[in-house]
């Protein structure tokens, strides 16, 4: 056990009001909250794995005693309306979807980019599951798009080892996400980077071909070449939190150049006269499917704004 003091940390583990610490010294201790940071008015949790803390150690009493303002936030819309923080001072986010079982969609690509877009951050896509029979013209058609837009996007295989290099390149600096619904082989995906790291991985359900959740819980983990990877439970229920109806055209890149040639300042780029994205649109320099995440995101956005 460390001596008395206040040391800085970050934090690599939550559950049951205790918080798994690595101290700058390398060592682990498991902290509790002081009781007055418990009031403090943060973006959901007060304190979230990858958050930067300050710990004193007293004897056999570790308590957190002060929490850093965060750099960025993976933040998505929680039950009851509530923010929940995935985690917290990431440098990359990793978008995983599966090109079959379970199959992914445009709609929830787009949705994970804008999350990701919305909290800060520049996403990478990784299309896992190639070896599966059938899944080419798809790779092909998503390649395209999302490539055309400028995303970095990664095709993995856990049984051929297929873009696992390069995955591997990617996590080993700073500390990045994995993100994506149950199911499409993230945890998979990073024993094959690190095979010492074990982590459980599951079926996919029979009755509904979708993932069961085997991450029960959000934590850092450490890599052999050094990265940070926040292993968090799989959600396909992404929800926006506290995005301005008027920003979300701005987490739409291809919406960038066309924009600015609207009739109207303010173009909401839903119905009016003159609007450069819809001609776009209809010439098919944007795609349709797109359009249609950003038109639904919007609307989920308004709602949410008269809440």
């Amino acid at each position: 056990m460390i001596g008395s003091g206040t040391f800085l940390g970050v934090v690599h583990e939550t559950g049951g009001g205790i918080y798994t610490v690595v101290l700058e010294t390398g060592e682990r201790v498991d902290a509790s909250l002081r009781g007055r940071l418990k009031k403090q008015d943060r973006t959901g949790r007060v304190v979230v794995i990858g958050d930067r803390v300050e710990v004193l150690v007293d004897g056999n009493e570790v308590t957190i005693e002060l929490v850093a303002k965060r750099q960025t936030e993976l933040v998505r819309r929680g039950r009851g309306r509530a923010p929940k923080i995935l985690a917290a001072n990431l440098d990359h986010v990793f978008v995983v979807i599966a090109l079959r079982e379970p199959r992914g969609s445009t709609q929830l690509i787009d949705r994970m980019l804008t999350l990701v877009h919305a909290s800060g951050m520049r996403p990478l896509l990784i299309f896992n599951k190639a070896d599966l029979e059938g899944t080419e013209e798809l790779e092909e058609t998503w390649l395209t798009l999302y490539r055309g837009l400028g995303y970095k996007v990664l095709v993995t295989s856990v049984p051929s080892g297929e873009g696992v290099v390069e995955l591997h390149r990617e996590l080993c600096s700073g500390t990045s996400a994995f993100i994506g619904p149950s199911g499409v082989g993230k945890s998979s995906l990073l024993n094959v980077v690190d095979p010492g790291l074990q982590l459980r991985v599951g079926r996919l359900s029979q009755k509904t071909g979708t993932g069961r959740h085997t991450t029960v819980g959000s934590r850092l983990i450490t890599l052999e070449c050094g990265g940070l990877v926040a292993d968090t439970p799989g959600f396909g229920d992404v929800g926006l939190w506290s995005v301005d109806p008027e920003k979300v055209g701005s987490h739409f890149p291809e919406f960038a150049e066309s924009a600015v040639s609207c009739r109207f300042r303010g173009c909401t780029h839903l119905h009016e006269p003159g609007c450069a994205v819809l001609e776009e649109v209809g010439k098919g320099a944007i795609a349709r499917s797109r359009y249609e995440s950003y038109r639904f995101l919007r609307a989920e956005a308004e709602e949410q704004a008269e809440y």
